[in-house]
Parts: structure tokens; C-alpha cells; sequence
């Protein structure tokens, strides 16, 4: 019989360079089977803990698992670079924001947003006490506009690929994304309504013009009792 192959093993550095490729890949299902058939050499764990990019790597799995109960525990727990803080921040916010939803049984508004925004502010570990805006920067916005230009039903990996460049989630770029075809889509239908009351208007001033009320006054001339009186002298003679 063959003797049993010796497990694979990994240092700490192998696997966070592992986890940093697969997270700029955007292949979140690929990186998830990599963390949980991690083959790990006894005496590890300790320091893959501590490891920035293994800690984000298993936030980005457990969010878009919707594991959003160890995701709050691993940002809340582990202190992280300023780097990180954006991509962080955004999956901290959008799994609040997906609760709540569920919870309520409809879409937040924004008023809603804020006050999800209010009970659960941002840990000290993935924010350095700026005050921080909810609103996309104009960079973000530009890129998200060119590329909506392009493609206004983006695909799955377009998707990944605008978050990556973004530092936004796949679900914000998604939301971006459906939010701006209904409001052109608001638009449309206004600058249509808008066009149908303009023809509407200018026939109305139609009719009611110098000319269009000499019609009127001839036609009405011309069947009256007066004109067909006229019109059986003219027979006669």
C-alpha cells in the first residue's frame, strides 16, 4: 500500500498573499473554499490572526455569505489599516442596511439609512474619528457614470471589477446601478408627458388664433339659415 500523501503547509505570508490575489480577483467563492480547506501547520492560527489581509479576506467572505454576526465580530475585535477602512466601512453599513430590511419587510429609505447609521456607528477599528460622508465622491460617481454610459445592465464580473476600482461593494455598485435607470427611466416618462402637454397647448392656441376663429366664423356662416336662404335665390334665378 502507498504511504498516505504528507498534508500541504503553509506559511503565514503564503497564505495571506493567497488571500490578496483572490480578493483582487474578485472571486469571493474561490477565496472562501481556500480559507475553509485551509490545510494550516500546527502553531498558526495564532499568527494568521493577526494578519491584516487574512482578516479581510474572511470579512469579505462572511459578508457576501451573509454571515453578518462574524462579520461584525472580526471588524469589531482586530484593529485595521486606513487602507482597508473604505471597503470595510461599506460592507459594515450594507449588512446593517440588509438587516434592517429584512426586519421591516421593505426597501430604506434614506431617513432609514440614517437612523441604522445612528445605532450602529462605525468601530474605532475601521475608522480613525473623521467624519465621514454616505455620499459616493465625485471620482466614484464619475467612473460609475462612464461605465454606465457603456453598459446600463452591467454583469456580474463587470460588477466585481467597478467595485474593485470604486472600493465599493458589488452590492453598492449593483444599487448604483438600478437607482439610476429608474430615475432616467423617471425622466423619460416626464420629458414625455411634458412633450404631449405641449401639443396639447399648441392646439388649443390653434384654434382659438385670428385664423383659426375666421374658420370657425365661415363655417358657421355657411350653415346658417341666412346663407342657405341665399343660396335657393340663387337657384331660382
Amino acid at each position: 500500500m502507498f504511504a498516505p500523501l504528507p498534508a500541504l503547509s503553509f506559511t503565514p505570508q503564503q497564505i495571506a498573499q493567497v488571500c490578496e490575489t483572490l480578493e483582487e480577483s474578485g472571486d469571493i467563492e474561490r477565496l472562501a473554499r481556500f480559507l475553509w480547506s485551509l490545510p494550516v501547520a500546527p502553531g498558526t492560527l495564532e499568527a494568521l490572526s493577526k494578519h491584516e489581509s487574512v482578516l479581510r479576506a474572511r470579512s469579505i467572505v462572511a459578508f457576501h455569505m451573509g454571515n453578518f454576526r462574524d462579520l461584525y465580530h472580526i471588524l469589531e475585535t482586530h484593529r485595521f489599516g486606513k487602507d482597508s477602512h473604505a471597503k470595510l466601512q461599506a460592507m459594515w453599513l450594507e449588512a446593517h442596511y440588509q438587516e434592517a430590511e429584512r426586519l421591516r419587510g421593505r426597501p430604506l429609505g434614506p431617513v432609514d439609512k440614517y437612523r441604522v447609521r445612528k445605532k450602529f456607528p462605525l468601530p474605532r477599528t475601521i475608522w480613525d474619528g473623521e467624519q465621514k460622508t454616505h455620499c459616493f465622491k465625485e471620482r466614484t460617481r464619475s467612473l460609475l457614470r462612464e461605465w454606465y454610459l457603456q453598459d446600463p445592465y452591467p454583469n456580474p464580473t463587470k460588477k466585481r471589477e467597478l467595485a474593485q476600482a470604486t472600493g465599493l461593494t458589488p452590492t453598492q455598485v449593483g444599487n448604483w446601478f438600478k437607482n439610476r435607470r429608474q430615475r432616467d427611466r423617471a425622466a423619460a416618462a416626464k420629458n414625455r408627458m411634458n412633450q404631449q402637454q405641449g401639443q396639447h397647448i399648441s392646439q388649443c392656441k390653434g384654434s382659438f388664433s385670428p385664423e383659426g376663429k375666421a374658420m370657425e366664423d365661415f363655417r358657421g356662416l355657411k350653415n346658417s339659415p341666412i346663407s342657405k336662404s341665399t343660396d335657393d335665390l340663387r337657384k331660382g334665378e
